[in-house]
């Protein structure tokens, strides 16, 4: 599943994949053109909706710094 996102100009996937056993692991990638890089952002949770949420977070703290 991935979850699009904007800020300041920049976009910014979401994609999150479940782990083994019982719960969701988030990674963020920023689009550059035709490419996506690795932002270094991961987060866990143990649902899709809560590791999201915590990837988006992260990254808008760092934005804001």
């Amino acid at each position: 599943m991935a979850r699009w996102v904007e800020l300041k100009g920049r976009r910014f996937w979401i994609l999150s994949e479940p782990q083994g056993g019982p719960g969701w692991k988030a990674t963020v990638l920023e689009e550059n053109g035709e490419t996506q890089e690795a932002v270094g952002i991961d987060a866990t949770a143990d649902t899709r909706v809560a590791a999201d949420d915590a990837a988006e977070r992260e990254l808008r703290r760092r934005l804001q710094a």
